[in-house]
C-alpha cells in the first residue's frame, strides 16, 4: 500500500525558519534508512504559505487566494510518499523519525483502483495506466 506522510506546519516553518545543519543531517540519515528499506518513493519540504496560492472553486469562475494562510496546525510543510505493507508498518517507521516534541505528522493511505469499485471502468483503468506509463510511475 502507498501512504502519504504529511508533515504539519508550525509557527517556525510558516515564518520561513529552515532546519539547522544538525536537523538536516538527522533527517538525511532517516531518509537513507527509508530508501534502503525500499519504503521511500518521494519526499520534499515545502515553502511557507506566504509563497503559496489556493484556487477556490465555486459556481463562479475559480478564485485565486494568495497566502499566507491561517490555522498553522492544519497546513503542510513537507511530505513523503511511502510504499509499505500496512498502515501499522508506516506508523512504526514514522515513530523513528527525528521530529521535535510538539511536531505532528499525519499518515494517509492512498486510494487504489479497487477502492473506486465499478465506477473505475476498464476504459478508465486503461487511461490511468497510459498516464502512469507516460510519467514513469507504477501503481
Amino acid at each position: 500500500m502507498k501512504v502519504m506522510v504529511l508533515v504539519k506546519a508550525t509557527a517556525a516553518t510558516e515564518a520561513g525558519q529552515l532546519p539547522t545543519e544538525q536537523e538536516i543531517r538527522a533527517m538525511g540519515a532517516y531518509n537513507e534508512q527509508l530508501v534502503q528499506a525500499g519504503i521511500m518513493l518521494a519526499g520534499e519540504g515545502l515553502h511557507p504559505t506566504s509563497r503559496a496560492r489556493r484556487v477556490a472553486f465555486g459556481s463562479e469562475s475559480p478564485r485565486v487566494i494568495d497566502g499566507p494562510f491561517a490555522d498553522t496546525g492544519e497546513l503542510v510543510c513537507g511530505f513523503w510518499l511511502w510504499q509499505v505493507r500496512s498502515l501499522d508498518e508506516a506508523t512504526e517507521w514514522l515513530k523513528r523519525a527525528p521530529f521535535a516534541p510538539g511536531d505532528v505528522v499525519e499518515l494517509r493511505p492512498i486510494l487504489s483502483a479497487e477502492d473506486f469499485g465499478a465506477a473505475f471502468t476498464p476504459e478508465l483503468q486503461a487511461q490511468e495506466q497510459r498516464l502512469r506509463d507516460q510519467i514513469g510511475t507504477d501503481d
